[in-house]
């Protein structure tokens, strides 16, 4: 069974400036290889926020923090991935990404 449909926000960020770059984002990375059958979403969310964190790429974060939370993803679980990876990315880049899920956690509504 494919993964469900998932779309960047490449094209609010661009609009019409690299039609190019905006297929490849959605065409290529988000339907061809997110919906892959092999890994599920939440997996490659799990991968993502890794090889970002250890990139040091905070700015891409929120979006796949959110993304995350939607691939069944809960805050605990996030922040347990983040304490991990301290241990081998090194302990200034989790703290970023750390600061930056309890930014978003604290500003999401409580129902």
């Amino acid at each position: 069974m494919k993964n469900k449909s998932i779309h960047s926000d490449a094209k609010a960020l661009f609009g019409d400036f690299c039609p190019e770059f905006i297929t490849y984002t959605d065409d290529i990375l988000f339907e061809e290889i997110w919906r892959g059958e092999v890994l599920s979403l939440r997996e490659r969310s799990l991968i993502t926020i890794g090889a970002l964190v250890a990139g040091g790429h905070v700015e891409q974060l929120s979006y796949h923090f959110k993304l995350a939370i939607e691939n069944k993803i809960s805050e605990a679980e996030l922040v347990a991935v983040l304490t991990h990876l301290a241990f081998y990315v090194g302990w200034p880049r989790a703290v970023d990404a750390l600061q930056l899920a309890q930014k978003m956690f604290s500003d999401e509504p409580k129902y």
